[in-house]
């Protein structure tokens, strides 16, 4: 077995179009996810899935039970994957995760998902400061506009700034195709 555990985080219905809370591109970063994924089973990797749960049914969106809290069919998981759920931003926080990478002797993680400014920029940091050498796959991200005070900054810029901090300290940051095309990576 592999050293790598691949962890695709929220990647879930109601971030999809139709969705509570859609993120821009998600479609595209799914797509690019389940690529990941597919080499990371064929390469023999954990893989773990991580989904949010508000636990608070005023929450605007992942309500418990609701088919927007499950994870969508473009990065489902197969056969006995592991599938963890949270309800805070972090996926390491109040979970088994470290636990089952630990008792399966990982020393490196792939992260793919949404949202790149919440729970991937928090499970990148938390898996970096617990030792574990970490990669963010970029294309397989997303994120949304956010606002602040009172200026818009689009979904694109938040993702580039995100994934520069994350790259500047924390992570090495690549793309799909790069990191799937790696001989070094299986």
């Amino acid at each position: 077995m592999s050293k790598r555990a691949t962890i695709a985080v929220d990647i879930q219905n109601d971030y999809f179009p139709g969705g509570r809370f859609p993120l821009e591109g998600m479609e595209q970063a799914a797509a690019n996810a389940r690529a990941v994924l597919d080499a990371a089973r064929e390469r023999g990797d954990l893989i773990v899935h991580v989904r949010h749960e508000f636990a608070d049914a005023s929450a605007p969106f992942f309500h418990p039970g609701s088919p927007g809290a499950d994870i969508n069919p473009a990065a489902a998981p197969q056969g006995d994957e592991v599938v963890l759920t949270k309800n805070n931003v972090n996926a390491f926080k109040d979970t088994d995760l470290q636990r089952i990478l630990d008792d399966n002797g990982i020393t490196d993680v792939v992260i793919v998902g949404a949202m790149s400014h919440m729970c991937i920029d928090a499970a990148t940091r938390a898996a970096s400061d617990l030792g574990y050498r970490t990669t963010v796959i970029a294309d397989a991200c997303a994120t949304r506009d956010l606002e602040f005070q009172g200026t818009t900054v689009p979904a694109a810029q938040v993702h580039a700034a995100m994934m520069s901090g994350l790259a500047f300290g924390y992570a090495t940051v690549t793309d799909a195709r790069d990191w799937i095309g790696n001989p070094r990576a299986a």
